[in-house]
């Protein structure tokens, strides 16, 4: 069966049913380079989707923001939230509150307009990841808690980015995207890497100025899981073009070129076929793709199956295609997962990708039987779809919000003086550090704001820089016990500092009472 998928699904058959824009894309995307081409198989495949347990994070400066319940606080269960900016939101919801109103507050907290993208995402015992159905009760859903953690994520992701209205709203895509491509999960080809990050420094630093900017300044910040000093000049290059761009214009550019990737918007999942074989179902815009490893082998156009239906772990697909003669022919598959939980979470995230994809407006009925949802279950989409958030949104005339700035991290060059001279190292961070052993660096906080601490070094243990200046003398242990003890008052600590700005202009280190002590 599996054989036929491959000789069905080639690439003259998909075609046949593709748009025209949809034919050009694919190419770009096949273009552009293997996302899921090479090696990794199930396992890599795997841990991708595990990634927002240990989300990277590509934003800092991230608040902590409590929303208390109205009404008594002894029946209020608690909810964590964690937002694509890094704010860690926690709000106070009644016991029996349903999946609504969380996702209501987080919307009024955020001012959120085109919502309909997003959604709530939560992990069971059994290290599967769910969204958050709004319809239900909180409790019980979330079997972990309280507090029931959750993410605040992408669902589905825009088959057509130009078409979000609202800047806020790429702005979010651009987060998501980013933590997708740092992570592993969305592969992208070098030199798309290399231009997406260039446009991410343009966004949030601007126009790239030689003689401010270098490809050091580059290697603070993370864009890829193999970032290479190669790399980051190639990102530099790429960011002087970039010139003129605004931030928006910036977002849209690298949202415009994130969709022609081949795995954008793939929501992946992991079935075993009927012959043992392990194989994996991405949900997209355009159907179901099928994967043997991490090697796409088919694809199953929404409106080529006829019918999804599950049964415990079994999921089962009709799908309709032409044979050799043009005749319609039905084929069923059959695939298996590791619970029936999984296989009923796999089956409602087909449902709601078909509809929110493929219909106009979801079908509210409860009587009547859709063909394409033909199960026992009564589960519904009960969203609003793609054709509704694009044609029937509201919109602002104006929304103003807040860029966060990126994780930044120590540059290149530092690390690498850390790690092949860690004395070198010590000494070309003794103006904001005296001992680093000591006082540690510490990340993205102003140097301005910390204190100053004299490290008390032994003499002995003391040896002058190569680099300093020969004018400067150490003073000879007996002038120093000449000079009284530390409690002594004389001479005069502003005269030895005067005398060493006047000596050298380098930094320079002096004893004085047995303390070392840093000056320019």
């Amino acid at each position: 069966m599996m054989g036929f998928l491959r000789r069905t699904f080639g690439r003259r058959s998909m075609r046949r049913y593709q748009a025209p824009d949809e034919r050009d894309g694919r190419g770009r995307g096949a273009a552009g380079g293997g996302g899921a081409g090479g090696g990794g198989g199930i396992a890599a495949l795997q841990a991708h989707q595990q990634q927002f347990i240990h989300t990277p994070v590509v934003v800092s400066g991230g608040a902590v923001v409590h929303i208390p319940a109205a009404g008594n606080s002894k029946s209020a269960i608690t909810c964590r939230v964690l937002l694509l900016d890094g704010t860690d939101v926690n709000v106070d919801l009644p016991k029996k509150a349903k999946g609504q109103e969380l996702f209501d507050q987080i919307l009024y907290q955020l001012d959120l307009i085109e919502s309909d993208y997003f959604g709530l995402q939560f992990m069971d015992p059994e290290q599967v990841s769910h969204w958050l159905d709004v319809t239900k009760p909180i409790k019980k859903q979330i079997k972990i808690g309280p507090p029931y953690t959750l993410h605040f994520r992408i669902k589905f992701y825009s088959s057509e980015p130009n078409n979000l209205h609202e800047e806020f709203t790429r702005y979010l895509f651009v987060l998501q995207l980013r933590q997708d491509i740092l992570s592993g999960k969305l592969k992208c080809p070098y030199d798309v890497a290399v231009e997406l990050a260039a446009f991410c420094l343009q966004s949030e630093l601007g126009d790239c100025d030689p003689s401010d900017h270098s490809p050091e300044l580059v290697s603070e910040f993370r864009f890829a899981p193999k970032q290479s000093e190669a790399m980051e000049m190639d990102i530099f290059q790429r960011w002087k073009d970039c010139r003129g761009k605004s931030p928006a214009q910036a977002e849209l550019c690298f949202l415009n070129k994130c969709k022609w990737l081949e795995m954008y918007g793939v929501d992946m999942h992991f079935v075993k076929g009927r012959d043992g074989c392990e194989y994996a179902l991405g949900l997209t815009p355009t159907g179901i793709l099928v994967f043997e490893g991490a090697n796409k082998i088919g694809l199953f156009f929404w409106p080529k199956i006829t019918r999804m239906d599950f049964k415990k772990s079994k999921l089962t697909l009709v799908v309709v295609e032409d044979d050799d003669q043009g005749r319609e022919q039905e084929h069923t598959f059959v695939f298996r997962l590791d619970s029936a939980k999984a296989c009923k979470h796999l089956w409602k995230c087909a449902v709601e990708h078909h509809a929110f994809f493929r219909l106009r407006q979801p079908a509210h009925s409860k009587t009547g039987r859709n063909d394409f949802v033909r199960l026992g279950s009564r589960f519904r989409f009960s969203g609003r779809t793609e054709y509704q958030a694009t044609h029937g949104g509201r919109l602002r005339r104006k929304s103003t919000f807040e860029r966060r700035p990126s994780k930044r991290y120590p540059s290149r060059r530092q690390s690498m003086v850390k790690a092949h001279n860690p004395a070198k190292a010590a000494h070309l961070s003794v103006q904001t550090n005296p001992d680093p052993s000591v006082y540690p660096y510490k990340q993205n906080i102003p140097t301005s704001h910390e204190q100053w601490h004299a490290a008390h070094i032994p003499l002995s243990s003391h040896l002058p820089h190569p680099g300093h200046s020969g004018g400067m003398r150490l003073p000879h242990p007996e002038e120093l016990t000449a000079r009284g003890s530390p409690t002594s008052k004389e001479p005069d600590s502003r005269l030895i500092l005067e005398q060493n700005r006047k000596n050298s202009r380098t930094v320079t280190s002096v004893i004085y009472q047995d303390s070392v002590m840093t000056t320019l």
